[in-house]
This record gives C-alpha cells, structure tokens and sequence, in this order.
C-alpha cells in the first residue's frame, strides 16, 4: 500500500516518538524528508540527523532533542497536504507563535524558515508549522 502524504508520516512519527521519549526516530528517507531535517536542525529544534544506504533503500534518523526532560518541539502542524495545497506570496507567510516558531517553506530557492524567505523575498508552499 502507498503512503498518500510521506511528510505528514514524518512529523507523526517525530510527535510519537517524543510523546515516549525516544532520543532517535527513524523512517524512509527522500529529498523532501531530508530538506525539512536540514532545516529543523539548522533551527535548533532536533540535534541532527544522518541518512544511510541499506540495499537501495535510504533511511534518515533523526536524533531528537529534549531540555530538562521536556521535548523541545512543542507543536509540529502539516499545513499544505496532497489535498489542499497552500500556497503563500512573501508579505502573507504565516507568524508562528508571534515569531518564537517557525514555518518551513518550499520555494525556488531551496526548503527555507519563513523569515528566510521573507528575506530573500520569495513566497511558496508551506509545508509546516514548528513551536
């Protein structure tokens, strides 16, 4: 069976995972997947990651992070989904708590934070929502 939206799968299982307490979480790796932990960790949100080859087959784990027993990410929301793409210009991307989280943007420049994009003056599909 084919999984309808891979990304909402990944941010499941990162809430999952950090609902338990694991310090890792592991799925099957793609460029998308892989652009939305480059910048999840560029923001401080998760330690790191790493992709490996099995096979032919990619995995990426992410390792999660935790202050004082509390995970870090508090709210991770899937916005634009297969069903209902949004689509934002720069002057309407969305403020996520006042400016303390973050939304991951695709754009013609690469997967970027919000004010990233705001910066280089480029709109695009937000993915998700970070606090």
């Amino acid at each position: 069976m084919s999984m309808q939206d891979p990304i909402a799968d990944m941010l499941t299982r990162i809430r999952n995972a950090q609902l338990v307490g694991h310090p890792t979480v592991s799925m099957a790796a793609s460029t998308m997947k892989a652009a939305v932990s480059k910048v999840l960790t560029e923001e401080g949100y998760v330690d790191g990651y790493t992709v490996e080859e099995d096979g032919g087959k990619s995995t990426i784990t992410l390792r999660l992070k935790y202050f004082e027993g509390a995970p870090v990410i508090r709210e991770l929301k899937r916005v634009s989904r297969p069903g209902r793409r949004e689509y934002k210009k720069k002057d309407e991307l969305p403020n996520v708590a006042n400016g303390l989280g973050i939304a991951i943007v695709s754009t013609c420049k690469g997967v970027i934070t919000d004010a990233a994009a705001r910066r280089a003056g480029v709109g695009g599909e937000v993915i998700c929502t970070v606090f």
